[in-house]
């Protein structure tokens, strides 16, 4: 088993972590507030799908908000797994437990930080929503540390076709 890094090899592991933490914190602030976006978002809905009622497209504007609280909590997951596992191999079960801990403290902390943000309001079920990105950016990694599916068949297969064809060359 590899020692774990110290010190700036470390902090290469973290940053990641660190910058989509940012990006999350810099997401959560007036300017991307549902009022804000809105006024973007919904004339783009408006030209895919020029016959949906203003309130389908209201709705689809709330999916994709809610869509984005999962694929950036997913991201941030994936980047503190790094973190944790800091150039180690494989998966343990205490490393992506410590990261859902760690994700969904920091989603808490962001539903705080959103409570005093002008145009925001917090909510336990964006905690949730954000928790339940955490939880699939999990998946994700385990299956691929375990599995590397869906793409190991592919190169298992390419593998195996390049040892036939070296056997018929020798």
């Amino acid at each position: 088993m590899t020692e774990q890094p110290h010190g700036t090899a470390q902090l290469n592991y973290w940053f990641p972590a660190i910058l989509a933490a940012l990006l999350i914190s810099v997401l959560s602030t007036q300017s991307f507030a549902a009022e804000r976006t809105v006024g973007v978002v919904l004339p783009v809905l408006h030209w895919l799908f020029p016959r949906a009622t203003r309130g389908t497209l209201r709705l689809i504007h709330f999916g994709i908000r809610k869509t984005a609280h999962v694929t950036e909590f997913g991201i941030f997951s994936i980047t503190v797994f790094r973190g944790i596992r800091a150039g180690r191999s494989g998966w343990k079960f205490n490393w992506a437990f410590t990261t859902l801990v760690i994700a969904v403290l920091y989603a808490a902390l962001d539903e705080w930080h959103q409570s005093f943000v002008l145009l925001r309001e917090a909510t336990p079920r964006d905690a949730a929503i954000d928790a339940f990105g955490a939880l699939l950016g999990q998946c994700f990694v385990w299956g691929y540390a375990t599995c590397r599916w869906p793409f190991s068949a592919f190169f298992r297969e390419k593998a195996d076709s390049a040892k036939k064809q070296e056997e018929i060359t020798r």
